[in-house]
């Protein structure tokens, strides 16, 4: 056959190549049209979650901690480099459809050869040097789909991060009001004693006067020292929260005390929320987009352990020169052109007699497969059942908030009025002590459910997947990270001097377009 014979035969062959395995096609998942809590203070908003949410309780201090939280976060970074990692990897699959193997080579050998027992034999050495290729044409999509599999793989960790930086943002959020609750709970505390205080002195007055006996002095002293007995537990919760919060945005102990020291005040929740529909889950939540992608390199993956059923094609070549000093030769005729030579093959692998272990291997594969996609059906109803939760504890722990406010009140006039009355000596002290108690059960509960409200709407957000939009346009290191990985290594294009930004994961196969049924809500 001509050279120019081999070369249309080649180029037939790769272009009649085909790609074995599944293509990937989003699941089918089930999601409700709606929510099943509804309130007027809910909005059907399709922007949802897409923006800062936590800018909504009007707090610079929480601005302040969730923008160093994203700077900082060793977690966060570590998300971060699990996308260089992937880039790299990806664009290793992506070398591996050209000749999978270049080498410029060269070699010197001495050679010795014995011509017979009575002669001392020849020696002599030759030089060689040349280019060398070998290509495995991807005729079944092996390594095409090596890529859509490392391609997925990367989408995969993008969400990975989002979600990382989801997580990040409601931890923050939470310690913040847990901080806050805390500071109304203490608050309480020191008003509440400030009555007793007023009742203990009361008591003494009245006992120094003989209107009373020393028992009202000692069970006043009781209920203030029970009352103050609270503050070292609350401010043990206060000071560990804070560190809590301190190794969020990567910092010592101790980093985020003046920050919480300029306010002391509950944010109050935004009077509308944004939580647009079920199915917005599934492009705006990462943990869902995480879930797809894995599923669609498990796809992928099908397709490279079917390959191995086939034959593999392949061709080789090599071009070069070569000489040695025998006779009136010499090694440095090496780069003359009537030294050179050329060598060109090509050939194929079939695997017989494999026992059922490729067979069985794209079983595994199909397996692996299988249990993703049931897996992503699973997180698509996990993240509804979290939205669902977190609404629910929104809205009624407002109720509770607007029936304990009114208790609160209550309370309060509660224990003026039996303070007076005590003063005037219409009622003993027992009645002042129902009332202490009372108020200060209510005022704490009180305190305690307004953080609760505002958790649930953090839970709400969260759920919703908001938050990670932030990183859009920034990049997913941080600059002293990114410089000591270009000190180490060239990173070249994948990580530039100006930073690295996550690639766009609104891919084909990303955000779900189909495959959802919708079901009624009871």
């Amino acid at each position: 056959m001509s050279y120019a014979a081999c070369v249309l035969a080649c180029a037939t062959l790769v272009l009649s190549a085909c790609t074995v395995g599944p293509d990937f096609v989003d699941p089918d998942v089930t999601v409700n049209p709606q929510w099943r809590e509804q309130s007027p203070e809910f909005r059907a908003s399709e922007s949802a979650a897409d923006r800062a949410w936590w800018r909504a309780l009007d707090s610079p201090t929480l601005d302040m901690l969730v923008d160093t939280a994203y700077r900082n976060n060793p977690n966060l970074q570590v998300a971060g480099v699990r996308i260089l990692q992937a880039q790299a990897q990806l664009n290793i699959a992506i070398g591996a459809q050209f000749p999978q193997q270049q080498a410029l080579t060269g070699s010197i050998n001495y050679q010795y050869a014995n011509t017979g027992l009575l002669d001392s034999g020849t020696d002599f050495v030759t030089d060689r040097i040349g280019l060398g290729a070998t290509w495995e044409i991807d005729f079944w999509g092996k390594y095409r789909r090596g890529i859509e599999a490392d391609q997925a793989a990367l989408f995969s960790t993008i969400a990975a991060y989002d979600d990382a930086l989801v997580t990040l943002v409601a931890s923050v959020a939470n310690g913040f009001v847990a901080i806050r609750t805390l500071d109304a709970q203490l608050a309480v505390i020191a008003s509440n004693a400030e009555a007793q205080r007023e009742g203990l002195r009361l008591a003494r007055v009245r006992f120094e006067n003989g209107e009373t006996s020393a028992l009202d002095v000692s069970q006043a002293t009781t209920r203030l020292a029970e009352t103050q007995a609270q503050i070292p537990g609350l401010e043990q919760q206060w000071r560990q929260t804070a560190n809590t919060l301190s190794l969020l945005l990567g910092e010592a102990p101790g980093y985020t005390d003046p920050m919480l020291a300029n306010t002391t005040d509950i944010p109050r929740a935004p009077p509308q929320v944004d939580v647009g529909i079920p199915l917005d889950l599934l492009r705006r939540r990462p943990d869902v987009r995480e879930a797809l992608q894995t599923a669609a390199a498990q796809s992928a993956v099908i397709g490279v352990a079917e390959s191995q059923l086939y034959p593999s094609f392949s061709l080789s070549g090599f071009f070069g020169y070569g000489a040695n000093n025998l006779g009136r030769s010499s090694l440095s005729d090496i780069f003359n052109w009537n030294s050179r030579f050329a060598q060109a093959g090509a050939g194929f692998v079939f695997p017989i007699f494999n026992y059922g272990r490729l067979t069985n291997q794209v079983r595994v594969q199909d397996a692996l497969f299988q249990e993703a996609v049931l897996g992503y059906q699973n997180t698509v109803l996990a993240a509804q059942q979290d939205v669902e939760n977190a609404l629910a504890a929104f809205v009624y722990g407002e109720r509770i908030v607007a029936a304990l406010t009114v208790a609160a009140n209550s309370a309060l006039r509660t224990t003026g009025l039996a303070l007076t009355q005590y003063k005037d000596g219409e009622t003993g002290f027992t009645a002042v002590l129902n009332a202490f108690d009372s108020q200060l059960q209510v005022e704490n509960a009180l305190a305690q459910s307004r953080g609760q409200v505002l958790l649930a709407l953090v839970s709400v957000y969260r759920a919703l997947g908001g938050g990670w939009q932030i990183r859009q346009g920034q990049s997913i290191v941080s600059e002293t990270v990114a410089d000591d990985m270009r000190q180490r290594t060239n990173w070249g294009e994948v990580l530039p001097a100006g930073g690295a930004e996550a690639p766009d994961s609104e891919q084909p196969g990303s955000p779900p377009t189909g495959g959802v049924t919708e079901v009624t809500i009871p």
